[in-house]
């Protein structure tokens, strides 16, 4: 009879004990947020709803973002233009019976190959050097039959290219087939390109091209470049293109479905594709209003105002995902590099906690006075 009476005093500590210190896997809302309405306040605070979004469309990025170029059009002329390295071979043919450069018993006579110079030139027996880099082919042919025919007026030339390395494309990396790609054609395209090179891996998420030309690097997504044909731009020699996953990442802790690290699979992510990406939010420990998204801007994108950029270099955007409002506007809020996305604990969780464990202390309370009964 004393353990029985000792019992309600006994659970109620346990309940004062447990709602103190019982352990969480994330924060409640009102513990991120307790120091926004400060006089000094350490964050700014922005509820994410249809009023906030036209506004936030004006903000520079966040601190992690990275500004990127990409080039457009320029796409070349169509054939092969000739370039310093390219292998040339000439034959020439002669009538007649004073032949200068065939043999008596041969109309034709081959040349031996040879590579375009520094200076854009090539060696011609009896004619001296011939420029002819930046050429086309058929121009450069017009031009050395002109040089022969000074010669040997009923002289035929022929000739034929090979584009040298200087006068190709490397595919670094990211295609089934990673190496030089000869540009005989400058019309050729990015996407012509990798096409050479049998495609981006399947195996690369949301791939990224890099374009390294003339020591400046271009950059942008595979997709933007499908998408729009005005930045399929046209290659130039010496271009080296690199295909490789997107780098871009947010993090997921709190009461989600995963706490992870999470790549970017596109190269938009909203607030909602963000928590599905995570596999929800924990039903049994969430709070649905309380999904944060924790960013840092630039010192210089602050405006006291709130305006132009937000009030604070750290912001909180809070957003209730239990209003049509709330889900919309999640729908259409756009996670940026190196974002927190945070599901905040249920204020309830405890609650549970608390009852669960009272219920048991009552269970051992009843099961150990059985014991001193019998």
């Amino acid at each position: 009879m004393k353990s029985m009476r000792r019992l309600p005093a006994a659970a109620v500590f346990l309940c004062a004990l447990a709602a103190c210190t019982l352990p969480r896997g994330a924060a409640m809302q009102s513990e991120i947020l307790k120091n926004s309405e400060a006089e000094a306040p350490q964050f700014a605070h922005y509820a994410v709803d249809s009023k906030l979004l036209p506004a936030i469309q004006h903000w520079p990025a966040s601190k992690a973002a990275v500004s990127r170029q990409w080039l457009s059009g320029g796409i070349g002329r169509t054939g092969q233009v000739l370039s310093a390295g390219d292998a040339v071979q000439i034959a020439v043919w002669e009538n007649g019976e004073n032949k200068l450069m065939t043999n008596a018993g041969s109309p034709t006579t081959q040349l031996q190959t040879t590579q375009i110079s520094s200076a854009g030139a090539i060696f011609l027996p009896y004619a001296g050097p011939v420029k002819i880099a930046g050429l086309t082919p058929d121009e450069a042919r017009e031009k050395i039959q002109t040089k022969v025919s000074e010669l040997i007026p009923s002289a035929q030339v022929q000739l034929e290219s090979t584009p040298g390395k200087s006068n190709a494309i490397s595919l670094v990396g990211g295609v089934a087939r990673p190496g030089n790609v000869p540009l005989t054609d400058r019309s050729l395209t990015v996407l012509n390109v990798l096409s050479e090179g049998g495609g981006v891996l399947p195996s690369i998420v949301n791939p990224q091209l890099r374009l390294l030309r003339g020591g400046k690097v271009y950059e942008t997504s595979m997709q933007r470049v499908l998408d729009d044909p005005a930045l399929d731009a046209g290659v130039r020699p010496g271009d080296k293109i690199v295909v490789e996953p997107d780098r871009r990442s947010f993090l997921a802790l709190g009461a989600a479905g995963r706490e992870q690290v999470v790549k970017f699979p596109q190269d938009h992510v909203s607030a909602l594709e963000a928590v599905t990406l995570v596999g929800g939010i924990d039903g049994a420990r969430a709070n649905p209003k309380g999904v944060l998204v924790l960013r840092e801007y630039p010192a210089s994108a602050v405006h006291a105002d709130g305006k132009g950029g937000p009030a604070q270099q750290r912001v909180v955007f809070s957003i209730d995902l239990t209003t049509t409002d709330g889900l919309f506007s999640a729908q259409n809020f756009e996670i940026q590099p190196s974002d927190l996305v945070l599901a905040t604990e249920s204020a309830l969780v405890n609650v549970r906690t608390v009852l669960g464990l009272f219920n048991a202390s009552l269970n051992t309370a009843r099961t150990a006075q059985k014991v001193e009964a019998n």
